[in-house]
């Protein structure tokens, strides 16, 4: 397959480019810094902060799927994840690519945002200390990071593209193994944590699973 990877240079985004060459995909890369994408993979710069249309239109073309790790990593990044997924959906829609895979993350379905102003008090697949304890003081913590999120669903949700959202727990960088849970629309009991390499494989095993098309999944050990 031809695939499009945004924010190819981050943790998650790293285990997607080397596990799709690895899986003999066509790989094109997007990423603010390119250095240190494998030669493999077609190289574009575009700096998803300032996002440069007909960069991202060049990077799409022809793609069969998008996959997306996009996300603030430092205060000087709030919002990228809300502005790159816009210009990322408005250039799929001009080029005509449809399958767009984003992460977000498990506490973002009671988060609210502009199209959920009440989203529910807690999600179904979160026990008790999770919805009493560790999303709360997770929430006041990484707030501005989770508004980005938020708003960036609600533009996946939007765009009118055959997409999927991945939403995993606390991320590891510990090795791939291939073994998680997975469900739709809710978190998993107990599901305190995925690697990145974990994550990427979710992501491009969905590809070929079109019963993920409009759903959330959530993922976890």
């Amino acid at each position: 397959m031809r695939l499009t990877i945004v924010a190819a240079t981050g943790g998650i985004g790293r285990q997607l480019v080397e596990q799709a060459l690895a899986a003999g995909h066509e790989v094109t890369a997007v990423a603010r810094y390119p250095q240190g994408v494998p030669t493999q993979a077609r190289l574009v710069a575009v700096d998803l902060a300032r996002p440069d249309q007909a960069a991202l239109a060049s990077a799409v073309t022809g793609a069969d799927a998008v996959l997306s790790a996009l996300g603030a990593r430092t205060a000087a990044d709030r919002g990228v994840a809300t502005r790159g997924t816009e210009a990322i959906a408005l250039a799929m829609r001009a080029t005509g690519a449809r399958r767009l895979l984003v992460v977000s993350a498990a506490p973002i379905g009671t988060v609210a945002s502009p199209a959920r102003p009440r989203p529910p008090h807690y999600d179904p697949g979160d026990g008790f200390f999770m919805r009493a304890v560790l999303n709360p003081l997770v929430k006041v913590a990484l707030r501005e990071h989770y508004a980005d999120l938020a708003r960036m669903e609600d533009i996946v949700r939007a765009s009118g593209l055959d997409w999927t959202i991945i939403r995993p727990p606390r991320l590891l960088d510990t090795p791939l193994t291939g073994v998680y849970r997975t469900a739709y629309e809710r978190n998993l009991r107990r599901g305190l944590a995925i690697s990145r390499a974990d994550v990427a494989d979710l992501m491009l095993r969905a590809l070929r699973q079109p019963e993920t098309i409009r759903k959330t999944v959530g993922v976890a050990y």
